[in-house]
């Protein structure tokens, strides 16, 4: 298979001294787009689209998450906090317009087409999400679903370029990777109790909790230890914990059905590294004899 570089290719268009002093970007969306590349190399299709192709989708992802990283509250903040949120801005909107000039130079008018038609798709899901969010008309199983396809919309615009053979688990496959960064991230959520509000663990609760816990979630007037408590009381480290597993083993169950070993190989490796943070290495070296 091709070497993977992505994430190096990209460090031109993304790291800047003016963006890394005064704000941080996204996580770059490594597991998906190593996917994506993994997959690409699988069939033929030329190395240089290849990287194009993985790097435009990199580049407008990193452009979407680090928009929505911009904090829209109202109110007087610092000159600090001011200069951050224009550097989003402004990050952002730079790497949406550089995954359409690499494209444009390329003569890749289609996939131009396919990619701007999956980020309105992408736009339209989240104000759902978020209009539902705010009239409090959430699952916990809804909001996970929902936080799926909103990193995952974007990557169906490749469907239509792969082999008919693998279309169909290509699409299984992105959506078991979707999931697994989702729960990924929700339970890193449960060590930051300022990040609960609007999480899995807060969905879960609002549903699941007393009328009491409700009415404080609801209002946002639980006093500090609220949030803590709650975390140990419904076991949210532990029951994410355990999505996160199931979540990984259908992925590698689902991959185990391709032909190419070496596509096997790549999507195992992609599936362990959500699971280091909860097995040894040498468990997880074990499982795999």
């Amino acid at each position: 298979m091709k070497s993977y570089r992505i994430p190096e290719i990209a460090k031109k268009y993304v790291e800047y001294d003016m963006i890394q002093t005064y704000t941080e970007l996204p996580a770059f969306p490594d597991s998906r787009i190593r996917l994506l590349f993994a997959f690409l190399a699988n069939q033929r299709t030329p190395q240089p689209s290849i990287e194009l192709y993985s790097l435009a989708a990199s580049l407008v992802q990193l452009g979407m998450d680090t928009h929505e990283m911009i904090d829209s509250e109202s109110g007087h903040v610092s000159e600090r906090e001011m200069r951050s949120r224009q550097l989003k801005v402004l990050a952002g909107d730079y790497f949406s317009s550089r995954f359409y000039q690499l494209l444009s130079q390329a003569g890749e008018v289609d996939m131009i087409r396919r990619l701007s038609s999956s980020i309105c798709e992408v736009n339209r899901l989240k104000m759902n999400l978020y209009t539902r969010m705010q009239q409090l008309k959430v699952t916990a199983e809804d909001y996970l679903n929902q936080c799926v396809q909103l990193r995952t919309e974007l990557f169906q615009a490749f469907t239509g370029i792969l082999d008919d053979g693998v279309a169909r688990i290509w699409s299984e496959l992105l959506q078991g990777i979707g999931r697994c960064e989702v729960v990924a991230d929700e339970l890193s959520r449960t060590d930051m109790p300022e990040r609960f509000d609007g999480s899995w663990g807060f969905w879960h609760v609002l549903h699941e909790g007393s009328d009491e816990e409700k009415r404080k979630l609801a209002e946002k007037s639980g006093e500090p230890a609220f949030i803590p408590s709650l975390l140990v009381k419904y076991n949210i480290r532990s029951q994410l914990a355990d999505q996160l597993k199931k979540s990984v083993d259908h992925v590698q169950a689902v991959a185990s059905r391709l032909e190419s070993d070496k596509l096997v190989r790549e999507l195992m490796q992609i599936g362990d590294v959500f699971l280091r943070p909860l097995i040894p290495a040498a468990s997880v070296l074990n499982e795999r004899r």
